[in-house]
């Protein structure tokens, strides 16, 4: 993670619709298929939001960044196991030791994310797992992709794949993030055929309070849907693995 877009995070996560609703999406699964207590590890802490949020809810909690500013953010936290690893390379973790697994938008990062999956279940108990969201749609791919390091966008057969060559299960996975899709299919098609390409650090699209609040309302709606039938299209997938 670049460390300008980290200080953006950082700033935006009690209350920016995006983070505020991938927290809760998540937190939700968490507790509904690896309740408390139990050991969490999360593979890309970034602000380490997240795993302060897990910890409160009575888990043990390891994680690992590549970004030392990360680490040294979490920390200040009050997070005591966080630590500088790549996640590529094997966990310093007792084997069958973690409940669950978080790979929250990290599995695109990676040259071989079949190897970051491999690592993640051989700290697994036998009844755990792995909970993943990556961006979704190929066509998708854009500047925006390029600068946050992105080596891909993900379908629900490369998904599927990548657990099969990890020696996973695929538990379920839908999409999410509906709601906001026609206006990202809107951008980045328009930047496309213009050919734009920017230099500048990746941000977030500031919106207006009311607008934000809404986003929320309509992210709290979808995951009722996500948590029942699932859902047919969005901008990322969500999903758990299993052994």
């Amino acid at each position: 993670m670049d460390l300008a877009h980290l200080t953006e995070l950082i700033d935006l996560e009690e209350t920016y619709w995006w983070h505020v609703a991938k927290r809760k999406l998540v937190t939700e699964i968490l507790i509904s298929e690896f309740p408390p207590p139990g050991l969490v590890i999360e593979g890309g802490i970034g602000s380490a939001r997240n795993l302060l949020e897990f910890s409160q809810l009575g888990y043990d909690v390891i994680g690992f960044d590549l970004l030392e500013e990360a680490v040294d953010h979490g920390r200040s936290r009050g997070l005591e196991k966080v630590f500088v690893h790549e996640l590529s390379q094997p966990w310093p973790v007792a084997s069958a030791s973690a409940k669950a697994v978080l790979l929250l938008d990290v599995m695109e990062h990676m040259k071989d994310p079949v190897e970051l999956l491999k690592n993640a279940a051989e700290t697994l108990t036998e009844d755990g797992g792995i909970i993943i969201t990556v961006p979704a749609y190929p066509m998708l791919y854009s500047d925006w992709d390029r600068k946050l390091g992105h080596f891909c966008r993900y379908t629900k057969s490369k998904f599927r794949l990548n657990a099969e060559q990890a020696g996973l299960k695929v538990k379920w996975v839908t999409h999410w993030n509906s709601f906001t899709l026609p206006a990202a299919i809107a951008s980045r098609g328009r930047d496309k055929i213009l050919k734009r390409r920017q230099d500048s650090p990746p941000c977030f699209t500031r919106v207006s309070r009311f607008t934000n609040a809404c986003l929320k309302s309509f992210a709290q709606l979808e995951r009722k849907f996500i948590h029942s039938i699932g859902v047919p299209f969005g901008l990322s997938l969500v999903g758990v693995l299993t052994k």
